[in-house]
């Protein structure tokens, strides 16, 4: 795997990341600027995208490009999350299992819920006036 890039996809809500991991220092680019810039002053949200290098020892051994799209920024460093887990599956087998127990290879199948007619949302009613 000399000098070569691992590539795969991550989802979550309506966002789709696709990570890139090559070999170098730990940095994570995302849509060409930092993940700490990217995101702004958000520590949780940091500490969620690097939790799959953080089990599998990797933050100094891979720099991760990322492209994402769509939905918010949270739900974007979910799907960074999701691809760059996959990407470290591709790149060693044996991640698999930790990552497993994690919970970080399974994708979040929560979506908004689509709007029902006669209703205001999905499930929140018009106000009700009884005189």
């Amino acid at each position: 795997m000399a000098d070569k890039e691992i590539m795969a996809t991550g989802r979550r809500k309506t966002s789709i990341a696709v990570v890139k991991l090559v070999k170098g220092k730990g940095r994570i680019i995302v849509n060409g600027k930092t993940l700490r810039n990217y995101i702004g002053n958000r520590p949780a949200v940091e500490m969620l995208v690097y939790r799959p290098l953080v089990l599998t020892d990797n933050q100094e051994k891979y720099d991760v490009k990322v492209k994402a799209i769509g939905g918010g920024i949270v739900a974007q460093c979910g799907a960074i999350r999701h691809g760059i887990s996959r990407a470290l599956v591709k790149a060693n087998e044996e991640y698999k299992n930790v990552l497993r127990m994690e919970g970080l290879l399974t994708r979040d199948p929560r979506v908004k819920e689509r709007k029902k007619y006669g209703r205001k949302r999905a499930r929140k009613r018009f106000q009700f006036s009884k005189r």
